[in-house]
């Protein structure tokens, strides 16, 4: 049986394998229709190759859109809040706030 041993006087070479006399040393498999990449196994086939810009004919004048819809939807909000303020500062709705609190406040 031979051994390649790293150590002080062993060769540098980082594929060195402990091989017994007769046998050939273990060689992965590689993915169909890969190219030459040393020891390397795609895991996924397909997921190196570059991918086609497919998805901007389908958004074409939409890129922008995402902002806009955040900006509506803020205003939106916003006059909401508005709104609450203005119904809840009104003297019958503080009323019944102050009626509702009161009666929390006494229960035993």
């Amino acid at each position: 049986m031979t051994t390649n041993q790293k150590g002080v006087g062993a060769a540098r070479d980082s594929r060195a394998v402990s091989v017994a006399e007769g046998e050939e040393p273990f060689t992965p498999l590689k993915a169909e229709g890969s190219a030459d990449r040393g020891n390397v196994v795609e895991l996924y086939p397909g997921a190196s190759r570059p991918r086609r810009r497919g998805r901007t004919r389908f958004m074409g004048t939409e890129v922008g859109m995402a902002t806009a819809e955040y900006a509506i939807a803020t205003l939106a909000a916003v006059g909401f809040a508005g709104l609450l303020v203005f119904i809840l500062r009104s003297d019958e709705v503080r009323g019944f706030l102050l009626n509702l609190i009161r009666t929390a406040l006494a229960l035993p």
